[in-house]
């Protein structure tokens, strides 16, 4: 009887080296899951209140990207402040790998396209005496890259490539 009861514990042992490191596996996997998940939806955000603040704003040239009001909302949707000196949301996106582009949505059609910085009728720039434009969107062209830490299986960072649009709302 003691032989069985020793076998048994051996086994228990057996299986439990042989699920640990699984379940470890398993455990890792649904933190950087989350992790993940949690990066893609605050890019959305960022992105979100960008497109909220400059669609809200007077007076920005959406055909210039060295404007103020272009920057100023950029940094405000990375940090939190207007000058950039606050802690990024999220760490290793720039400024510049974000890209506002404003649409006009056209009947004829029923499509959204790009708007031309003119002062023509198909243009959007209201400095020149445009209509302004009916959509801005705000994505990140290249993406976004967030590595992964997943105890050296996977090396290879992943890739948003996040894009919000909202009406304008600025005159």
């Amino acid at each position: 009887m003691r032989t069985r009861m020793r076998r048994r514990r051996g086994t228990a042992l057996l299986e439990t080296a042989m699920w640990t490191p699984l379940l470890v596996l398993f455990f890792m996997g649904t933190v950087e899951f989350t992790r993940a998940t949690y990066s893609y939806y605050t890019l959305k955000k960022i992105l979100y209140n960008l497109a909220r603040y400059a669609g809200t704003q007077q007076g920005v040239n959406f055909c210039s990207d060295s404007d103020a009001t272009i920057q100023a909302a950029k940094l405000m949707a990375l940090t939190g402040t207007y000058d950039g000196s606050g802690e990024r949301l999220l760490p290793g996106l720039e400024p510049e790998q974000i890209a506002i582009r404003i649409e006009r949505y056209t009947p004829e059609t029923g499509s959204l396209t790009e708007c031309s910085c003119d002062a023509s009728a198909t243009g959007c720039d209201a400095a020149q005496g445009a209509r302004g434009p009916d959509y801005i969107v705000a994505s990140v062209p290249d993406g976004y890259q967030f590595p992964i830490r997943l105890g050296g299986i996977i090396s290879e960072p992943i890739v948003f490539r996040a894009q919000v649009k909202l009406p304008y709302g600025g005159t």
